[in-house]
This record gives C-alpha cells, structure tokens and sequence, in this order.
C-alpha cells in the first residue's frame, strides 16, 4: 500500500503539533519548577543535564544536516 503525500503531510503537522505541545509544557514545568521555586542544590546539576541534551542534539542535527546524501531520500 502505497502512502500519499497527503497522510504525509497529516502526519507531519500532528507531529509536529505534538512536538510543540512537548515543548510548551517543558517550558512551563521549567518555569513553574526551577525558576519560581528553585530546588537548590539540584539547580547546577539540572543545568548542566541540559547543556549537555541541547549540545547533544544540536550535534546530531548538525551531522545530519551536514550529511550531503540527506536529499537523496526517496521521502523528500
């Protein structure tokens, strides 16, 4: 079975719908439970986890953005 652009292009706003609702609620967790009412000694640690995620992610999005066969996909 064959899938259409159009259940592509369904899923892809769901997803990232989905992403972005994630995102809103980890900011407001983040919000409401570190900067409202700091946890600490926990506070440089937590910070340090993130440095460490978003230098992590960024890694992996900059090695595939860098990758010069990401196009040859058949998906794009």
């Amino acid at each position: 079975m064959r899938v259409g652009m159009d259940e592509r292009s369904i899923a892809g706003l769901v997803a990232t719908a989905v992403i972005a609702a994630l995102a809103v609620f980890g900011l407001y967790g983040f919000g409401t439970g570190y900067l409202i009412d700091s946890p600490g000694e926990y506070f440089a640690p937590s910070m340090g986890v993130l440095a460490v995620a978003v230098v992590a992610v960024g890694a992996l999005i900059a090695s595939g953005i860098g990758s010069g066969r990401w196009r040859e996909n058949p998906y794009w």
